[in-house]
């Protein structure tokens, strides 16, 4: 769609690339919002952040590159070409997480109140990043006739050109946008949450994405039982949040009753 924001001499920026910088930017000033109201540190937060960025931009960029095995494996010079487009959310969300919970940990901080704090942040980037993916291409949608299909033009465009598609990104764009209005509304009403911030984050997510998934129109790597890798990963998303929010209201209802 216009995957090239423009060019410096030699250098090309890509819109991708500013679009994920913008992302992290904004998602970074609402977690420190959040960080501050809940008293964890600016410091500390600044530390995980960066961490959190270099671990999900290796894991989103490995599950990536394992997905599309086939083709890194006749160009395995463009592995390290994340800029062009190329990452897949959860596994730099697994990575991420677990590189997270390490040093959250360390660093002697609740790692639930952490979470919370993080969740609105990380949904608004998400929806964010999206636009650098409609405009670098990626991540395109399935062919339809809908009146709001768009299609790609640009032949430096990862999709395929002059087909009508859906704005799969658009789509997820916005969901996200919804999802972290919705819990920064919930973190700023609540005095006190312990994980159900985050965990309400994973359940919307993982129902948009599971959605979001049977309109995309790129390979989604080997087909499991008829669905694709990141449904499987989001149904566990799915599952595992309900399941412990199911536990942590009724453990608040005990209290109260």
């Amino acid at each position: 769609m216009f995957p090239i924001l423009l060019h410096l001499g030699p250098l090309t920026i890509r819109t991708y690339g500013a679009m994920i910088a913008t992302a992290f930017l904004v998602s970074l000033q609402m977690s420190r919002v959040a960080a501050h109201a809940r008293r964890i540190g600016e410091a500390f937060l600044l530390d995980l952040v960066a961490i959190l960025v270099i671990a999900g931009l290796l894991g989103a960029r490995i599950l990536y590159v394992l997905l599309n095995l086939s083709y890194f494996r006749l160009h395995p010079w463009e592995t390290v070409k994340v800029w062009e487009g190329g990452l897949v959310f959860y596994g730099g969300f697994v990575l991420a997480a677990i590189v997270g919970m390490i040093f959250t940990r360390y660093r002697g901080y609740p790692l639930e109140d952490v979470a919370d704090c993080l969740a609105p942040g990380l949904a608004l980037g998400q929806g964010i990043g999206r636009w650098g993916c409609f405009f670098a291409g990626c991540c395109y949608g399935k062919p339809t006739s809908l009146p709001w299909a768009v299609t790609f033009k640009d032949p430096a465009s990862l999709a395929p050109l002059g087909i009508p598609l859906h704005p799969v990104q658009i789509y997820e764009s916005l969901g996200s946008v919804a999802i972290a209005g919705l819990l920064w509304f919930l973190l700023m009403r609540r005095k006190e949450s312990h994980g159900e911030i985050f965990w309400f984050y994973m359940l919307l997510y993982g129902l948009l994405r599971f959605w979001m998934e049977t309109l995309r129109g790129d390979d989604r790597g080997g087909m499991i039982g008829g669905l694709a890798p990141s449904q499987i990963i989001a149904l566990a998303a799915i599952v595992v949040s309900g399941s412990i929010l199911l536990v942590k209201m009724t453990a608040q209802h005990d209290a109260h009753a």
